[in-house]
């Protein structure tokens, strides 16, 4: 795919605009958006994302326009598997309502920043060595199996936040228990204070830095072509924090979600096992003919991750309904 300067450079410029005029408004205006906000940003994000895809296809073929469709279905699914956390976080840290939509941007521009710089990371890695798809295949196959076990195990940790930077920030910066809108560190009798925003921010940030982790070796593992890897990315960060607001208690009731996500890793991860025996020479090596062991093209890549999400979402609604059918019911009030 022939990607010319003046395309990244209208792309990053697009971007970096709707995000400064995001954070512009948001940090005039911080509120809870209304379900018809939300769902607006949301459709016109979507829209976007489909124009988009559709003018891969007319300028660069089916084959580019599958490969966006699948890298950006892939990582919309990851990152709302990801809201579960933000919500644990601002949940944990007493975010007030008015306030979550600030830090969930702030959250999804470090997201952008820290894969933007882990897709520069991973095409200049896979051209220098293609063998990191051995790598990235078995990373993938490791986190699906991890996600499997975190839903056996019924992982659903809801206290607060901890890591190294927290600590560090608590330590060294003096700190109140109160929100200041959305300052981080105001000056307050006289003296700069870490507000708890500040915590919120690390927190999201460092959650941020986790799931570049996995969203990155998934994407790469549909499509080596950078520029897609960022587009599918950004389409799939763009409109988070209103689907945030927008599903509110839905997101709790996509219980097999995690499975359909170790899934489709897992498919994925196979994917760039088998693509990595093609890009090196292993095969011959060992003496085995390259025909034998086939590669996933990118249309079977696409049915499959359309399948599994709308199976895991039709199953997840109706466990979570049935759930909702057999519940214990509360025991009458005695209002004597």
């Amino acid at each position: 795919m022939d990607v010319h300067l003046y395309a990244w450079i209208i792309t990053v410029a697009v971007t970096v605009a709707i995000l400064a005029l995001d954070v512009f408004v948001i940090g005039r205006r911080p509120h809870e958006p209304s379900m018809k906000e939300a769902g607006i940003f949301i459709a016109i994000y979507i829209a976007l994302a489909v124009i988009f895809g559709l003018a891969i296809w007319g300028i660069s073929g089916p084959q580019y326009a599958g490969e966006f469709f699948a890298g950006w279905l892939t990582e919309y699914s990851l990152s709302i598997d990801n809201l579960f956390i933000f919500i644990i976080i601002m949940g944990a840290l007493k975010v007030p309502r008015h306030l979550q939509q600030f830090a969930l941007m702030v959250g999804i521009v470090l997201a952008l920043v820290f894969r933007g710089i882990f897709i520069a990371l991973g095409a200049v890695v896979i051209d220098a060595f293609a063998g990191v798809f051995f790598l990235f295949g078995a990373f993938l196959i490791f986190t699906a199996v991890k996600l499997v076990i975190d839903y056996r195990n019924h992982d659903d940790d809801n206290e607060a936040p901890d890591n190294i930077a927290m600590r560090w920030v608590k330590r060294r910066i003096p700190s109140t228990t109160e929100f200041h809108g959305t300052r981080v560190v105001p000056r307050i009798d006289g003296r700069r204070m870490a507000t708890p925003m500040l915590m919120v921010i690390i927190a999201l940030g460092s959650t941020d830095l986790m799931f570049a982790l996995d969203s990155i070796p998934a994407i790469y593992g549909l499509t080596q072509e950078p520029y897609l890897v960022f587009t599918a990315n950004v389409f799939a960060l763009m409109g988070l924090r209103q689907l945030y607001f927008l599903l509110g208690g839905l997101l709790r009731r996509l219980v097999y979600l995690s499975l359909g996500l170790s899934v489709i890793l897992a498919f994925i991860g196979v994917k760039l096992l088998m693509h990595a025996l093609h890009a090196t020479p292993v095969l011959a090596w060992v003496g085995i003919d390259p025909h034998l062991v086939p590669e996933i093209p990118t249309w079977l890549s696409l049915m499959v991750i359309i399948v599994v999400l709308i199976v895991t979402t039709v199953a997840s609604l109706i466990r979570s309904r049935w759930a909702d059918d057999h519940a214990p019911a509360e025991p009458a009030q005695d209002l004597r």
